[in-house]
């Protein structure tokens, strides 16, 4: 049996215990994912399209790493004028392994869990890096107001020692 998801805007055809990689999804290693965006299921003659997508067809996943592609060079180019630009793109990646792959409003196992990311885990990292925050701006104004002092100490001294020499 094969399917045909959509997610990270392209398409794949998968079957059960493929390998693919596709563009980040949020999870650690081991984590099980789920893809709802199923465009066509079916093995031989019993295949079936969606309109976009199959109602009750999902397939399910776990994620074996997160990875980053290749480098890809970005070379930009006026010729005569001098100007050249060189940029440069990794994209983050999430190798896959298909699970299983569901038909008829069938769920898979308990700890399967959607392909997109919470809300409320980004909102806990956020908290936790705002303390952090206001630590080293308090380090940096203390740091400034150090600096300022032996600043005004070394001129005071030149402007002693000037004076020696014109007596």
């Amino acid at each position: 049996m094969f399917a045909v998801i959509k997610t990270g805007g392209k398409q794949y055809k998968v079957a059960k215990d493929d390998v693919i990689v596709i563009e980040k999804l949020e999870g650690e290693a081991g984590a099980a994912v789920s893809f709802d965006s199923v465009l066509m299921v079916g093995e031989g003659a019993e295949t079936k399209a969606g309109a976009p997508f199959v109602e009750g067809a999902s397939v399910a996943a776990e994620v074996v790493e997160q990875t980053r592609g290749d480098k890809v060079l970005i070379f930009k180019k006026k010729r005569r004028k001098n100007h050249r630009r060189l940029n440069g793109h990794r994209q983050d990646l999430t190798v896959v392994r298909i699970t299983d792959i569901l038909t008829d409003g069938k769920k898979a196992a308990a700890k399967a869990k959607k392909a997109a990311p919470k809300a409320d885990e980004d909102a806990g990292a956020e908290a936790k890096a705002a303390p952090a925050k206001k630590a080293t701006a308090k380090k940096a104004t203390a740091k400034k107001a150090a600096t300022k002092k032996t600043a005004t100490k070394k001129t005071a001294a030149k402007k002693t020692a000037a004076k020696k020499k014109e007596d």
